[in-house]
């Protein structure tokens, strides 16, 4: 016998019902220091500074930001 249920609720609610953490005050957080950083204007240095701290496996992880980015950009340098 299969079985199937649909659950009509909100993010909100089903974060509550799976008991996932909410992460909301990271997430202003985060969301508050990318708007300073846009309004103070943004530089390579910073977003690599960025990407670096994201990125998993260190020097790995930024080749492929870098890869991604130049995919995206429709840039074929290399480095």
């Amino acid at each position: 016998m299969k079985m199937t249920m649909d659950v009509e609720c909100t993010p909100e609610e089903a974060r509550r019902v799976m008991g996932l953490p909410d992460l909301t005050p990271i997430h202003d957080a985060y969301l508050e220091k990318m708007r300073k950083l846009v309004e103070d204007g943004i530089t390579p240095d910073t977003m690599e500074s960025m990407m670096r701290a994201w990125a998993p496996m260190g020097d790995t992880g930024m080749a492929m930001w870098r890869q991604l980015m130049d995919r995206m950009t429709g840039s074929m340098s290399k480095s």
